[in-house]
């Protein structure tokens, strides 16, 4: 049981008068602990509400630093922060917002040697990763540890996500066996992306993730949002865990992590997967 003090009290008001929440939601709240993967487009405005609601303990992983072209849609980051580790620049954000909260930094890249690891003990997964190979050991680790999660991606004017719980619903490779060729989809470098998509995804990501604690509320699960900002136009796909699914299936295929072929579209890109690769 948590002792608010009279500032908590009073940061916390607007979440302890909603009925659905209360002082029990918001106590569920400084007891939990949630996990980012990537600080990034995504990550970053999870980072910033999930920080300003009171998550206990947020983790944060990015092995990047800050560049120039970030500041268009990653609002963690500040000019001020170009070419410091992004996670050093999200904590210091996170932090300014709210002191009462642990920040956990890991400055390394996600892949299946330590995933597992580094996702362990937390109680939910936030994937705004920007790249399919990385989206699909998320879902598979997340599978495997029994480890909630919101999946989301964006690109151009369009977003889409998904909460993925795994042994009630359908998985990421439910819908999405496997990774796409490299080079067949575009990446946000690539193609671009509004930079305000960014922040619509990844509120309802923390959205998500605050849902999932207390408990209210319909999640995402067997459910496929996507949306057009041009149009306005929101979509809800069903989806269905599959019995014959690779990896949460009756029958897994897919028993141990690996590391699929990432696409490289620019130099930063290639520097960062060289090291993740050494």
């Amino acid at each position: 049981m948590i002792d608010f003090t009279p500032v908590q009290l009073e940061r916390y008001s607007r979440h302890i008068l909603l009925q659905d929440v209360g002082v029990e939601g918001q106590m569920k709240f400084l007891e939990a602990k949630v996990l980012i993967v990537g600080a990034g487009g995504l990550g970053a405005p999870a980072a910033m509400y999930l920080a300003a609601a009171g998550i206990g303990t947020i983790g944060i992983v990015d092995s990047d630093t800050v560049d120039i072209s970030n500041l268009q849609r990653q609002i963690v980051h500040f000019t001020k922060d170009i070419d410091v580790p992004k996670v050093d620049s999200a904590k210091e954000t996170m932090l300014a917002i709210n002191p009462d909260i642990e920040i956990r930094t890991y400055r390394e890249c996600l892949v299946a040697a330590n995933i597992r690891d580094i996702i362990s003990g937390y109680d939910f997964v936030v994937d705004g990763t920007d790249n399919f190979p990385t989206k699909f050991l998320v879902n598979d680790a997340c599978v495997m540890e029994n480890i909630p999660y919101s999946h989301g991606g964006i690109l151009r004017f369009d977003g889409q996500t998904m909460t993925v719980v795994p042994g009630e619903s359908a998985c990421y490779r439910c819908s999405f066996r496997k990774p796409p060729p490299p080079d067949a989809v575009p990446t946000c470098s690539q193609a671009g992306v509004l930079g305000a998509i960014a922040g619509m995804l990844g509120t309802i990501q923390a959205a998500e993730t605050l849902k999932y604690i207390t408990g209210v509320g319909d999640l995402l699960t067997n459910t496929l949002l996507s949306f057009n900002a041009k149009s306005m136009d929101f979509r809800k796909v069903p989806l269905s865990k599959q019995e014959n699914c690779p990896v949460c299936g009756e029958n897994p295929s897919i028993t141990e992590l690996f590391d699929a072929e990432q696409a490289v579209c620019n130099l930063q890109e290639a520097r960062v997967k060289e090291e993740c690769s050494g």
